[in-house]
């Protein structure tokens, strides 16, 4: 982990100041959820520089919580505890919790080995690898969510009210969320109401490389707990009712020169202002979607996203300002030029969907093949019979990033054991469950 300018002891010393009490240690597990201890202030400074002791197969908890065999992070090690080290520039007072701060931290075992399948280390190494080849990576995500009632679990308003501005703000807490966030450091740009009854969207403004991806695990996990606090239900889950909308997280990237400052997908002279850069960035998105899709849409629930004439991809495509496109060149032919990936689920993990998006741009700018242009007028890309198909199940996508070793090479060994095994075995538990269709459809009459 890089090193902090900060201190601890600085850190602990202006805390006690404003008055925090007891400060959260939080790791990011495989789905994007916080796990953490909170730890008295008194105890901060000792746990941060020794490290605070945690199991060691928390990161791999499948998504029930159940402790899944043969990842490398449980019976291989005897259960061993992690120490968990945080990353001091993650350290912010949380302003919906009372006298709180908060580290977000990554695990070590007792030897100082990193737990190398933990998704924000697997992010890291790839920024890493980009900042090794000259390029700062610009990251912008934009989640859409549901606010439920907790009593029925049911949206508190019906129809499709995409940006109306009085759904905009017919529930108090789109408010709530507005004003605590900027007191975390996320910089919100744009709220509004989507697809879906009972559906928001809300954008923040980009940031360079790890520091994207905390503020979208601190934004997910903060919008839950103020819905909480309020007395409703705020879910990511991808589709939670077969007739409406499902939620998204579009990840938006862009390549900046680590000398000059320069936007490196940017080419004015180019008839869609895309440089040789980002074509080869773009193809590498491509190449390797399939495989990405099991990061990107983790779940079973994630698939029923995926359908024709619902600006969610259906197909390996791409296209300048294309809606229906797994990949949207956001081309404004300025220093906002940039890629939108629209692979990306609610229930994806934030560090995982960055890592995936990232890893397969890598690829491309490795292999070298330029994305080429759609034909003018061809259509949206979706209706392009031309264009392969993405997965259409969990199992599918797992599949593909077992068979793509370039990708799963970048990702790391350790990761791909921990992560699919585990996955698999969430498959294995749904595969093995009666769902409520299969009672209506055959238990009365058969």
């Amino acid at each position: 982990m890089a090193k902090s300018t900060k201190t601890i002891t600085d850190l602990v010393r202006a805390w006690k100041a404003d008055n925090v009490a007891h400060v959260q240690f939080e790791l990011p597990d495989m789905h994007g959820v916080s796990r953490s201890k909170l730890v008295p202030i008194s105890h901060v400074e000792s746990y941060a520089t020794k490290g605070l002791n945690m199991y060691g197969g928390t990161v791999v908890l499948d998504s029930a919580s159940s402790v899944v065999g043969n990842t490398l992070y449980n019976e291989e090690v005897n259960y061993a505890d992690q120490y968990l080290k945080p990353d001091l520039d993650t350290a912010i007072i949380v302003p919906w919790l009372d006298r709180t701060g908060r580290l977000i931290c990554e695990g070590y075992w007792e030897d100082g080995t990193p737990q190398k399948a933990a998704p924000r280390w697997v992010l890291r190494q790839l920024i890493n690898k980009a900042e090794d080849l000259g390029f700062d990576v610009k990251l912008g995500l934009e989640y859409e969510f549901y606010v439920l009632s907790p009593d029925t679990s049911e949206p508190y308003f019906g129809g499709l009210h995409i940006f109306n501005t009085l759904r905009n703000r017919y529930i108090p807490l789109i408010d709530q969320i507005m004003d605590e966030m900027p007191k975390a450091g996320i910089d919100l740009i744009t709220a509004n109401s989507e697809y879906a009854p009972s559906q928001f969207e809300i954008n923040f403004a980009p940031s360079l490389g790890i520091k994207a991806a905390d503020q979208a695990f601190t934004f997910k996990n903060g919008v839950k707990t103020i819905a909480h606090q309020m007395g409703q239900n705020a879910t990511f889950m991808t589709k939670p009712f077969s007739d409406t909308a499902a939620s998204g997280c579009h990840v938006h990237i862009g390549l900046i020169d680590k000398k000059t400052g320069e936007n490196i997908f940017l080419d004015n002279d180019d008839s869609d202002g895309l440089s040789s850069t980002a074509r080869k960035f773009i193809q590498g998105m491509m190449d390797h979607s399939p495989a990405s899709m099991a990061l990107l849409a983790p779940t079973i629930n994630c698939y029923t996203r995926f359908k024709p004439h619902t600006f969610a991809p259906s197909n390996v495509s791409w296209g300048p300002q294309d809606r229906s496109a797994a990949v949207r060149a956001k081309n404004s032919r300025d220093d906002n030029t940039h890629l939108e990936n629209r692979l990306g689920t609610g229930l994806s993990n934030p560090y995982l969907a960055i890592a995936a998006v990232l890893a397969t741009g890598l690829l491309g700018l490795e292999k070298g093949t330029e994305a080429k242009t759609p034909k003018a007028n061809s259509g949206p890309a979706e209706e392009n019979p031309n264009y392969k198909t993405l997965p259409t199940t969990v199992e599918e996508s797992l599949g593909e990033l077992e068979k793509d070793k370039a990708f799963a090479g970048l990702l790391g060994e350790e990761f791909i054991k921990a992560y699919t095994t585990m996955r698999w075995n969430e498959v294995a538990r749904f595969r093995s469950h009666i769902t409520d269709w299969e009672k209506q459809e055959y238990l009365e009459i058969y």
